[in-house]
């Protein structure tokens, strides 16, 4: 049979009203437990922001297309995927200021399981030295722009659920980047396929990074948890990441008043060319594993935010196409994407979510299996070609 299309924004959006849910649209051709929901957040800074929920019978997924196609968060097994920010969202874009003069609004915006970071530039801000302006803002402004064209496909011969939506990031006079994103989920799996292309719809050339900011707190994240990234080398950012070298894959208490420690990676690549990353919590009964395709996301970022819970007890696992330091630095490394007029690049993602000590245990196993090949080798100090 044709797959069953349902447009939730523009001329042809079906009527949304808190209550439509494919499976009631469809009825028998769901015999696949597949299923979405959409509503639209009324309250306080939420108002406006659409939420959609995707579901098989393993997995519940928030996406929220009002924030760049963002992942809010996974439940599996009752257990929660995502992280406590101190943020309460989802934040609608409106009442976050990127632009404000300290480069740092886009964390009023910040408490999603999975945000891009992009797509003009991806890292820290950065500022004009003759006026002190702000040039780039942290992380850039694709997570805080509404998704069009957004629908929900259901594909029952492939029993397949896709949820797509574009998100336009473009300046008048400047660049017209285009964000096709497709989240897709199939029955009796947990794991969540990620699909985005990025399309350069200016006439001129343009140069681009994206990075994909994947965040996790309590219950994953706890003392002793732990991370395997298959790599060639890890490096420190700064002096500060230095200090925990020797303990960079393990992870502590919360500790009130904790600086942040960062860690730059060269993943390897198995033999489908996939970087990988896995997170476990300390007795390794629960899990989070990440496959990225590492031709067009060759750079790997560890973030360790280990602060008090009322602060933000969090890690992210970050691939990209850079190390998110200063646009000009990693524009002088070489570490920009260039798209000639009408060009793209793909990019694609694989989550899995692990609620047992076997699905974990073989996710750590398939990781190291892959480090087994070639020697790590962990600096005790930032390189000056990669750290800013």
């Amino acid at each position: 049979m044709q797959a069953a299309t349902f447009h939730l924004t523009g001329p042809d959006a079906i009527e949304v009203d808190g209550t439509w849910r494919l499976s009631e649209t469809v009825g028998s051709l769901i015999g696949d437990k597949l299923d979405a929901s959409v509503d639209t957040l009324a309250d306080g800074r939420s108002a406006g922001v659409m939420v959609v929920t995707l579901s098989n019978d393993r997995l519940r997924l928030e996406v929220v297309p009002t924030r760049g196609m963002g992942i809010r968060s996974v439940e599996r097994d009752g257990c929660r995927f995502g992280w406590e920010s101190p943020v309460a969202g989802p934040v609608h874009p409106m009442w976050v200021p990127i632009t404000e003069p300290s480069g740092l609004g886009w964390l009023d915006g910040f408490d999603e399981l999975l945000v891009r970071c992009g797509l003009e530039s991806n890292g820290a801000p950065e500022y004009e030295a003759a006026t002190g302006r702000l040039r780039y803002p942290l992380h850039g402004r694709i997570a805080n722009l509404a998704a069009d064209d957004v629908a929900v496909v259901y594909d029952a011969d492939a029993r397949e659920i896709i949820l797509r939506g574009t998100v336009t990031e473009t300046r008048f006079l400047f660049h017209r980047f285009e964000l096709q994103s497709e989240l897709r989920l199939r029955p009796d799996t947990a794991t969540v396929r990620l699909v985005d292309r990025v399309t350069n719809r200016s006439s001129s050339a343009a140069t681009m990074q994206l990075l994909y900011h994947i965040n996790f707190g309590r219950p994953l994240l706890e003392p002793g948890s732990r991370v395997v990234v298959p790599a060639r080398r890890i490096v420190p950012r700064d002096a500060r990441a230095a200090e925990g070298i020797a303990t960079w894959d393990r992870y502590g208490e919360p500790t009130p008043g904790f600086a942040e420690q960062v860690y730059f990676a060269e993943p390897l690549r198995d033999a489908d060319g996939r970087g990988r990353a896995v997170l476990s919590n300390a007795d390794a009964s629960r899990g989070a594993a990440l496959r990225f395709a590492a031709d067009t996301l060759p750079c790997f970022t560890l973030w360790k935010n280990t602060g008090a819970p009322e602060d933000g007890y969090v890690t992210g696992l970050e691939p990209a196409t850079n190390f998110p330091n200063q646009r000009s630095f990693e524009e002088r490394h070489g570490r920009v994407l260039s798209l000639p007029p009408g060009a793209s690049a793909d990019f694609e993602l694989e989550l899995d979510f692990m609620t047992t000590a076997a699905e974990t245990g073989k996710a750590v196993e398939q990781a190291e299996a892959l480090q087994a090949g070639t020697e790590l080798e962990v600096c005790d100090q930032p390189r000056a070609d990669w750290c800013a």
